[in-house]
């Protein structure tokens, strides 16, 4: 690698003599220009950014005065100059660089705000191909990177809180700290990064590469946190730069910070009721460690809420409540009768924000929408040394899509509680087994190391709360590999079963069913979920 020349050490401060602005997002801009003009910094700009600061009566060169060249092709070629950016990368101490400087007539730059192109938002509008990539920014992401190359003598703003953090150092000295500009340059890395990691994504999303040769996952911090999973894990919650509705895009009107748990938690309930229509009727989901202990649908928002209740009313506890339409002031009073961490959902009454305001420590989220549970996207799963992509699990069903595949076909009934359950079991972590009955859960087993128990578990749970399993309908994410757990869910008194099928075992499986007069279909479908 190479060495790193001898230069003197980085002075401790900078003063501030010239300033280079170019910003696509000119929130703030002429305040910031007219505080850095009455510090007596001379300001140079380009295109539009120099229009509104002259505009706003300020004195502002042009770059093209310093570089000599106009802008040419479309804004394109501005920047991109040995005296730009020697201004920037030049070390003012070392004396070979000052000799490069005064034989060229580079002058030093102490001062960048940039912000770029809007590529992200021009893609998340929608924008065609040809406009995306007029909004890849090239002078932009350059200037960024010499400046914070070069960030002993060099202050880089991104944004408004960057130059916030200058002007008030600015102001109390004239000069920016070195460690101010340190921590400027590493956020300036990371905006670059997380903007070059947007570009590589929808150039393969364009090419259809589902696997490129190399990936980043780009993230702006939405919150620190007290700590993770366990106290001793530290924590931060990062979202994406276009995220899906949900707990990364939810108003918070009430209640203390939410956890890395409550976040985690959060997410899987909000995704869960997300399969829920509004159009078709209220549903709410009841989630415990990730889990779903309760959902149901129901004729009103209450009445949804006290049948996902009736599921297990011990693990929802603590829990997550989500609903699929907005909260009301009746199902707001009945779920705070219990300890609940948050309520989600996608708007709230004024009645039902005012009965929360009465528990302060209770969160309430509101999103203005549901996520669309079959937009394609992908999930990330760390692993040691590096991790894991996929694409969502878009899967839903019909009718239309189930084979039956015992001698009794089930009934209509028997369809839309197997077709429910199943779409519970998707959202449950496997092996996992569920029983439901009339647009409700009665039985939820989860996380088992074989299916038999999941099953029995389910059974067990539904027993703890009175709730009869006879009739029901039984949902496996995965296939029966052995006939053990379909039996125990026909001996806890299900009717019908909807599995994927594909087993070694389906033949034996298929006849212990029909042995007990059971309706079993098979999805070709497998919604596994670790």
């Amino acid at each position: 690698m190479p060495a790193a020349p001898d230069f003197p050490p980085a002075p401790d401060k900078v003063t501030v003599r010239r300033a280079l602005l170019s910003v696509s997002d000119k929130t703030g801009l002429v305040d910031a220009a007219r505080q850095l003009a009455a510090l007596g910094v001379e300001l140079v700009s380009t295109g539009g950014t120099r229009k509104a600061i002259a505009d706003a009566g300020l004195p502002v060169k042009d770059v093209s005065d310093l570089t000599g060249f106009p802008e040419m092709m479309d804004g394109r070629v501005k920047t991109l100059h040995p005296v730009v950016h020697g201004g920037l990368l030049g070390v003012r101490d070392a004396p070979a660089h000052k000799q490069a400087m005064d034989a060229h007539g580079i002058g030093a730059i102490d001062l960048v705000y940039v912000n770029l192109y809007p590529f992200e938002a021009t893609v998340a509008a929608g924008g065609d191909y040809a406009a995306c990539v007029e909004n890849i920014d090239i002078g932009g992401p350059a200037m960024i990177r010499s400046a914070a190359k070069n960030h002993g003598y060099v202050a880089i703003c991104t944004d408004p809180a960057d130059m916030a953090e200058v002007l008030a150092e600015l102001a109390d000295g004239g000069a920016t700290s070195l460690d101010l500009r340190k921590r400027l340059a590493a956020r300036a890395y990371g905006r670059t990064a997380s903007y070059d990691s947007a570009i590589s994504a929808w150039f393969a999303q364009q090419l259809g590469e589902t696997a490129p040769a190399r990936k980043s996952i780009a993230g702006e911090l939405a919150q620190t946190m007290r700590y993770g999973e366990n106290p001793h894990q530290a924590a931060s919650f990062y979202r994406f730069p276009n995220p899906r509705i949900g707990v990364a895009t939810a108003t918070q009107l009430q209640g203390k910070e939410l956890s890395y748990n409550n976040i985690n938690d959060t997410d899987a309930a909000f995704e869960l009721i997300a399969e829920f229509d509004p159009a078709a009727g209220p549903a709410c989901a009841i989630i415990k460690h990730a889990n779903p202990c309760g959902v149901a649908t129901g004729a009103s928002l209450l009445e949804a809420y006290e049948r996902a209740l009736a599921c297990d009313p011990t693990s929802a506890f603590g829990g997550i409540v989500a609903l699929n339409s907005r909260l009301d002031a009746a199902t707001a009073a009945k779920a705070l009768e219990i300890f609940t961490e948050v309520v989600i959902a996608p708007e709230a009454d004024e009645d039902a924000i005012a009965l929360f305001r009465k528990k302060k420590n209770v969160r309430l989220l509101v999103t203005g929408g549901l996520p669309d549970p079959l937009a394609p996207g992908e999930t990330f799963k760390s692993v040691s040394g590096g991790f894991l992509v996929q694409s969502r699990d878009t899967a839903r069903l019909t009718a239309a899509d189930l084979k039956v595949v015992t001698q009794r076909a089930p009934t209509e009934a028997e369809v839309r509680d197997m077709l429910f359950a199943f779409t519970i079991a998707k959202h449950v972590k496997s092996n996992a087994i569920v029983y439901a009955r009339d647009g409700q859960t009665l039985g939820v087993g989860a996380g088992q190391m074989n299916r038999k128990d999941s099953a029995r578990i389910a059974a067990l749970r539904a027993a703890d709360f009175g709730l009869d399993l006879k009739g029901s309908a039984c949902a496996s994410e995965a296939f029966f590999p052995f006939p053990d757990g379909l039996i125990q869910a026909a001996d806890a008194g299900c009717t019908a079963v909807i599995q994927p099928g594909g087993s070694i075992g389906d033949d034996k499986v298929i006849e212990a069913a029909d042995e007990r007069g059971l309706a079993m279909v098979f999805t070709g479908v497998r919604v596994f979920r670790h």
